[in-house]
């Protein structure tokens, strides 16, 4: 087959970026190429329309189409770590659209409407210097924890938003009775949906004689542990997820000059619309 005589006009990458994670916590065959240069693709007209779809956006069909198309480096988009999801997101916002993202903003001190716009860099930057410690040393063992992969973590969110669903739709009944016993039903389901992710993050497990990755010994385990030990695997997860979450910006309103720190949505839906 000939070489296409429109191939000079293809898009090129216009970022490059360094993944948080160095590559690690990705399943071999994730990622290809150099980890620490990834080139990052605008979106083209049909990802656009993907990305808006709004049942391929709940299950992560969309996010995950997208990325393929923009990073050719990821091979498969399911097995990304999330520590490296949220900065390739923005990579490509801002190959697409450039570095500046405009949101608006109600003042909760005056009531004034505000527009400002948001540099995407100080995310990639922000995620640059982020730190996952994945080590937790106890008495008798050592546990070594893993962030979900992207297929993981999407179901776990579903599972969550349809539980949520589900609670307020209980909440509406008119048998008092029954909307008590459904709804607490529910929150013990949320709460084992939380802590099946907890379980989910544990990689190995060394005793000191031998290190454990079966994951059938792992929840095994997990399930018949001592209460200090999930207590330590909850809250360094809990640690990890405060240091990885999306960064803070400071604004000043311009009628009353209240100052806040807004946090940008990483919602695909809004995320990739051009502003």
């Amino acid at each position: 087959m000939s070489e296409n005589p429109l191939q000079k006009y293809f898009r090129q990458p216009k970022v490059f970026i360094k993944l948080p994670s160095g590559g690690l916590f990705n399943k071999p065959g994730t990622i290809q190429g150099d980890v620490a240069n990834m080139p990052i693709y605008g979106m083209t007209g049909m990802d656009e329309i993907i990305i808006k779809t709004p049942d391929a956006l709940l299950t992560g069909e969309s996010t995950a189409a997208v990325i393929t198309s923009c990073c050719p480096s990821i091979k498969d988009p399911w097995d990304l770590s999330i520590l490296d999801l949220t900065i390739i997101l923005a990579a490509i916002r801002v190959a697409t659209y450039g570095d500046k993202m405009s949101v608006s903003h109600k003042c909760s001190g005056c009531g004034a409407d505000n527009e400002y716009d948001l540099e995407l860099g100080t995310v990639i930057e922000h995620y640059m210097k982020c730190q996952y410690n994945n080590k937790i040393v106890m008495k008798d063992i050592s546990i070594t924890l893993q962030p979900l992969n992207y297929r993981n973590s999407t179901r776990f969110n579903l599972k969550n938003f349809q539980l949520q669903q589900q609670i307020a739709q209980a909440e509406v009944m008119e048998d008092k009775d029954e909307r008590q016993k459904i709804i607490a039903r529910l929150f013990r389901d949320l709460a084992e949906t939380q802590n099946e992710i907890y379980r989910e993050t544990i990689e190995s497990v060394d005793t000191g004689e031998q290190v454990v990755t079966e994951r059938e010994f792992i929840l095994e385990w997990i399930s018949n542990c001592d209460k200090t030990v999930f207590d330590a695997i909850k809250a360094q997860n809990n640690i990890n997820s405060t240091a990885w979450e999306m960064p803070k910006f400071p604004v000043k309103c311009d009628e009353c000059e209240k100052e806040v720190n807004l946090v940008v949505d990483l919602d695909q839906s809004n995320f990739f619309v051009q502003a």
